[in-house]
């Protein structure tokens, strides 16, 4: 029982465990952002232009249709504002930075690796 708990605590503590429950509960709180912002500002604009944003009343004979489309509508509305936030989280992030380029033997033009005092490929002696 003592091996397995500690298993268990090893693969607990890994870096990307931690990191995805980290996320889970920012996306969770995140989320309720998000589902107040849709709700509380966009929706009601959306009513304010278009009319009444709600399609609960329609039916199908016995199919609440109506359900189903606000469902879709407020995915849509949702999906769309975190489009937008990711979009502009991206723009904050600095660009990686650019990789060096590689250094080429000058004696036969193939790679080699930076570090290397002779060319792996014809053996020539290379300066620093």
């Amino acid at each position: 029982m003592g091996k397995l708990l500690n298993e268990f605590k090893d693969f607990a503590m890994k870096g990307n465990v931690v990191d995805m429950a980290i996320g889970v509960v920012i996306g969770g709180a995140f989320g309720a952002i998000v589902s107040s912002v849709v709700e509380d500002l966009i929706t009601p604009l959306i009513g304010a232009i278009f009319g009444q944003p709600d399609f609960s009343h329609i039916m199908l004979g016995p199919i609440a249709l109506g359900n189903f489309i606000n469902a879709v509508v407020n995915f849509l509305i949702i999906a769309i504002c975190l489009f937008a936030v990711v979009k502009a989280i991206n723009k904050m992030k600095k660009p990686a930075p650019a990789p060096k380029a590689a250094r080429v033997c000058p004696f036969c033009k193939s790679e080699i690796a930076d570090d290397a005092t002779r060319c792996p490929h014809c053996t020539s002696e290379l300066a620093k």
